[in-house]
C-alpha cells in the first residue's frame, strides 16, 4: 500500500496547474510549501497537516468577506464569552459546511488513504470538559449558519482536563497534551492586550475636580490571540472563535534577570504562563482557587479590550450607542467578572461616570445560568478580591449599592431580604456571589430547558424573579444536527435524505416527514440494518482499542456524562447487578441480551465519583468473565469520553440513559443527541426530559422516578432511604453484595463508603427511585424484544426531535435577547 501511494502522491505533486482541481492544487502547494514535503518521505500526519491546510485556505476568502461585510454594515456583534468550548475535530465537519467531501474524497482515493486513518491524526481539542463547553460549540456553529455577527471568546489551554486512564479499575489522569503537534485550525495574530493583576488602588482628583480611582502597583501579563474559523453550513459566513493565550511581560521580566536573580525571573515567567496552562486547576485549594479567578478575569479583560477596540473603529459610534451594537452572552458565571471590567473600563479609561457606565453596562450583558446546584455557583473570598482585583472589588461594592436601591424602592428596607440578596455575603469570611452579580447587571437571565427555568424563578433565585421578574426567560438547549447526525452517522443521514430531501440539515423539523411516509415496512427494515452495523462498528472500535466486544444483536444501553453523584451512574450499576442476581439465579429464563456502555471522568479530587468508577469497573470484571452471564450481559466502562468517542457511540445506542434525580438537571444535551440517532430514552422528569417526551409523545420514551415537586415535598418531609429499602427484597440484594466485598474481594470494605451513603443519607433519592427504575426497565426489555414495535419506537424519536436544533435556540436568543441583524455573506 506505501509504494501505491507514493505513486499517486507523485502523480498528483508532477501535474501542471491546469490539470489539477482545486483542492488537489491547494493540497499540492500545502505538502511542498508548508509542510515541506514529498512523496518520499510524507506521513500520515503530513497529508493530514496538509489537507488541513487546503481547507483553512478554501475558509479563508470566507472568513475575511465575513469581517469586511459586518464592518461595511456596522452591524450589532453577538459576543459570546465561555470558559469552555468542546470544539471536537474539525476536519469533517469544515469538509461537510463547505460541501468538498467529494473532491477531498477523490483526492484520498488518488493517494490510496481511507479518510478515517487521516482524520485520526487530529487531537479533539482540549478546551471543555462537558456539556456546558458542548453547548457553546454549537451554539457557534448555528450562529454561523445562521448568519448571525458573532465571535466567540474563550482560553487557549496548553493541556485540556486530562486524559483519562483506567488501571486496575481506578481512574489515572495523565496530561492532555492536544497541542503536542500543533494545531493546523488556528492562526496566531500579533496584536497582545495587557492583563492587570494585584497591586493597591487610590484616590486623586482630577482636573475638573472630580475624585478618581488609579490601580497602581499592578503585574502585567499579555494576552494573545488565536483565531479559529467556525464556518456556518451551506453559506458563505465564518465567524470567528477567538482563545487567549498567557504571555509573560518580557520587558519586566528582563529586567529581574539582568540584575542577576536568574531563577526568580523565570518562576515569574511560568507563574504569569500558568494562567492559560490547563483546563480547570485543583480549586480544593487556595492556590488553584485563585488560579481560577485569575484564569477568568484574563480571559474576559481580553475580550472585553478586544471588543471596545473593534467598537471604536467607528468614529461615528458614542459609548450610549454600546447596547445597540455590543450584546455580550455570558455562558454561566465564569464569564460574570466581565461586568465590572466593562464599567472599569469605561469609567477609567473613557472618563464616564459610574452612573452612566451602570446605565450602558446593565443594558449590554445577558446571563445564561446551568445549574441548579446551589454549590456550583461561583463564589469568591473577598479577600482574595481584595488583593488580586482591587478595582474591581469596588465596582462590585458600588454595584451591590445600585441592587439594594432597586430592592427598597420595591420592597422597603426589608434587611432580610437585603442580606439574602446581596453580591457580598456576610460572615466570618466575606464571600463575592458571582451568580448574584451576574443577576443584578444583565438585561436578560435565561434557564435552559422549561422546567430548569421555573427552578430558578421558584428555587435558586425566588428573590431576584420578584426584583427583576422581566429579566427572566427561557431558552432550552438545543444540539447542531450537522455534528451530531449529518456527521456521526453517516448511514442514517443517507437513509433520511433518501426520503425526505436534504432540507432538515437546516430545518430539523422536516424530520417529521418521517412520520407520514407511505413505505413504512421499507424504512423499518433499512433502519434496522442501519443500526446493527452502527453496533458492529462501535464494537469493532472498542474491541480493537480495548479489548472489549459485544453482541450486536444485543440491546445498547448507554449512559456517558460527566460522573456525578446527581448524574446517577450508581442507580445505573446497581440495576447491573439486580440483571446480574437475576441471571444467575435463573440462567434460562427468557431475557433480552444487553450491553451496558457508561463512560466520563470523574473531577481528580471528587473522590466518591472516582470510586463510583471504580465499582463499575469491578463489577464489569466479575460480569463479563461469568460463562453463565456474559453471553446475555455485559457492562463496559468506556475511558477517556470525549466528543469523538461520543460520535462513535450516538449512532450504535439504543437506550439512552437520562436518569438524574429530578430537579437536578439544568438540561442535559445527551438526551437530545441520543434521541436524534434513534435511541429510545429511560429518564426521569428532569431537564429537557420533560420537553422530549412532550416532543415524542408518551408511549416513545420510559419515564420513572419522582418529579422535581414530589423530591422537594419528600425532603421536607424528611427523606428516610431505609424505608425503601426494607420495603423492596431486589433492593436489599443488590446493597448486600456492595456491602460484602463481593465485588472487591481483595479490599472487602473498598465499597463500604457507598454502601454506607446510601443506607443513612442518599441524598439524590437513589433509593427511592430503585423500584420504579428496574420496573421500567423490565418493559424497556419486553418492548425490545418486539423488533417492530422498538423500531417504530425509534423513528418516532427521530421523526419528532426537530425542537432539539440548536439553531432553533440560537434563533430564540437572537429573537428575543440579542435582536442582531444577520448579514447575508455574498
Amino acid at each position: 500500500m506505501e509504494n501505491n501511494y507514493k505513486e499517486r502522491l507523485s502523480d498528483i505533486l508532477s501535474r501542471k496547474e491546469t490539470q489539477v482541481r482545486p483542492i488537489e492544487e491547494a493540497f499540492k502547494h500545502n505538502l511542498t510549501n508548508k509542510i515541506v514535503k514529498d512523496e518520499y518521505n510524507s506521513t500520515p500526519r503530513d497529508i493530514y497537516n496538509a489537507l488541513s491546510y487546503t481547507i483553512m485556505d478554501q475558509l479563508a476568502e470566507g472568513w475575511l468577506e465575513t469581517q469586511r461585510q459586518h464592518h461595511y454594515h456596522d452591524a450589532k456583534r453577538v459576543y459570546y464569552l465561555s470558559m469552555e468550548f468542546l470544539i471536537g475535530r474539525l476536519l469533517k465537519t469544515n469538509i461537510n459546511n463547505l460541501h468538498v467531501d467529494c473532491q477531498v474524497q477523490a483526492l484520498l482515493s488518488k493517494l490510496n488513504f481511507d479518510f478515517n486513518t487521516i482524520e485520526d491524526m487530529e487531537e479533539d481539542a482540549g478546551l471543555g470538559n462537558g456539556g456546558l463547553g458542548r453547548l457553546a460549540a454549537c451554539f457557534l456553529e448555528s450562529m454561523a449558519t445562521l448568519g448571525i455577527p458573532s465571535f466567540g471568546y474563550g482560553i487557549r489551554y496548553d493541556y485540556g482536563l486530562f486524559k483519562q486512564d483506567i488501571e486496575n479499575g481506578w481512574q489515572i489522569e495523565k496530561p492532555d497534551k492536544w497541542l503536542e503537534n500543533g494545531y493546523p485550525w488556528e492562526i496566531q495574530r500579533a496584536e497582545k492586550y495587557s492583563i492587570n493583576f494585584y497591586g493597591h488602588v487610590e484616590k486623586s482628583i482630577d482636573t475638573d475636580g472630580k475624585e478618581i480611582s488609579v490601580w497602581k502597583n499592578y503585574n502585567k501579563v499579555f494576552a494573545v490571540p488565536y483565531d479559529i474559523p467556525v464556518p456556518g453550513f451551506s453559506n458563505k459566513t465564518v465567524n470567528t472563535l477567538r482563545l487567549w493565550s498567557a504571555k509573560t511581560d518580557d520587558e519586566f521580566k528582563l529586567q529581574i534577570f539582568n540584575n542577576g536573580d536568574f531563577i526568580n525571573a523565570y518562576e515569574e515567567k511560568l507563574q504569569d504562563e500558568n494562567i492559560t496552562k490547563i483546563l480547570y486547576p485543583n480549586d480544593n485549594v487556595y492556590a488553584g482557587l485563585e488560579l481560577r479567578l485569575k484564569q477568568e478575569y484574563f480571559f474576559c479583560a481580553a475580550s472585553l479590550q478586544d471588543i471596545m477596540r473593534r467598537f471604536k473603529e467607528n468614529p461615528s459610534h458614542d459609548f450610549k450607542n454600546i447596547p445597540n451594537k455590543i450584546v455580550i452572552q455570558l455562558n454561566d458565571t465564569h464569564p460574570a467578572i466581565a461586568i465590572p471590567e466593562l464599567i472599569r473600563i469605561l469609567v477609567d479609561e473613557e472618563n464616564l461616570n459610574f452612573d452612566e457606565a451602570w446605565d450602558i453596562t446593565k443594558h449590554t450583558f445577558a446571563y445564561t445560568n446551568h445549574t441548579l446546584l446551589p454549590e456550583a455557583l461561583e463564589k469568591w473570598p473577598e479577600r482574595m478580591f481584595s488583593y488580586m482585583l482591587p478595582r474591581h472589588l469596588e465596582i462590585i461594592y458600588l454595584i451591590n449599592t445600585k441592587l439594594m436601591e432597586d430592592l427598597q424602592i420595591k420592597f422597603g428596607p426589608d434587611m432580610g431580604r437585603m442580606q439574602r440578596m446581596s453580591i457580598i455575603e456576610e460572615g466570618r469570611d466575606k464571600m463575592v456571589r458571582m451568580a448574584y452579580l451576574a443577576v443584578a447587571s444583565s438585561f436578560s437571565v435565561n434557564g435552559v430547558s422549561e422546567l430548569h427555568s421555573e427552578l430558578i424563578k421558584k428555587e435558586l433565585l425566588p428573590d431576584f424573579y420578584q426584583l427583576y421578574p422581566e429579566k427572566f426567560k427561557n431558552k432550552t438547549n438545543g444540539i447542531t444536527p450537522r455534528r451530531w447526525l449529518y456527521k456521526c452517522n453517516n448511514r442514517l443521514s443517507e437513509l433520511i435524505t433518501s426520503k425526505i430531501g436534504t432540507g432538515w440539515i437546516t430545518n430539523l423539523n422536516e424530520l417529521k416527514k418521517l412520520s407520514s411516509l407511505k413505505d413504512k415496512d421499507r424504512l423499518i427494515e433499512g433502519w434496522e440494518i442501519i443500526k446493527n452495523n452502527n453496533k458492529k462498528d462501535l464494537s469493532n472500535w472498542l474491541e480493537k482499542k480495548y479489548g472489549f466486544s459485544f453482541d450486536h444483536n444485543s440491546m445498547v444501553d448507554v449512559q456517558t456524562k460527566r460522573i456525578h453523584e446527581y448524574k446517577r451512574q450508581l442507580l445505573n450499576v446497581m440495576h447491573v447487578i439486580h440483571l446480574y442476581l437475576k441471571l444467575k439465579n435463573n440462567p434460562d429464563m427468557p431475557f433480552a441480551p444487553r450491553t451496558v456502555l457508561i463512560g466520563g471522568k470523574a473531577a481528580p479530587a471528587y473522590h466518591v465519583a472516582k470510586l463510583y468508577i471504580k465499582l463499575i469497573n469491578n463489577v464489569a470484571n466479575v460480569i463479563n468473565n461469568d460463562p453463565k452471564v456474559n453471553a446475555k450481559l455485559k457492562l463496559f466502562f468506556i475511558p477517556n469520553y470525549n466528543v469523538t468517542v461520543a460520535e462513535k457511540i450516538m449512532p450504535a445506542a439504543d437506550l439512552s440513559e437520562q436518569i438524574s434525580t429530578a430537579g437536578k438537571e439544568a438540561s442535559g444535551t445527551g438526551n437530545m443527541k441520543f434521541a436524534l440517532n434513534g435511541a429510545l430514552t429511560i429518564g426521569t422528569l428532569d431537564g429537557a426530559n420533560v420537553e422530549i417526551k412532550e416532543e415524542v409523545g408518551d408511549e416513545n420514551i420510559y419515564i420513572f422516578g419522582l418529579t422535581a415537586e414530589e423530591v422537594t415535598n419528600l425532603r421536607e418531609e424528611g427523606y428516610d432511604p431505609k424505608k425503601y429499602i426494607n420495603e423492596y427484597e431486589p433492593l436489599q440484594e443488590v446493597l448486600e453484595l456492595i456491602r460484602n466485598g463481593f465485588f472487591s474481594p481483595e479490599q472487602h470494605d473498598l465499597f463500604y463508603p457507598i454502601y454506607s451513603n446510601l443506607i443513612n443519607h442518599d441524598p439524590y433519592m437513589i433509593m427511592a427511585d430503585f423500584k420504579s427504575y428496574v420496573e421500567c426497565q423490565e418493559q424497556v426489555s419486553k418492548d425490545f424484544l418486539n423488533r417492530e414495535l422498538w423500531l417504530k419506537k425509534s423513528i418516532a424519536n427521530v421523526a419528532n426531535v426537530g425542537k432539539f436544533s440548536s439553531d432553533r435556540t440560537i434563533a430564540e436568543y437572537n429573537w428575543d435577547i440579542w435582536k442582531a441583524t444577520p448579514v447575508e455573506i455574498k
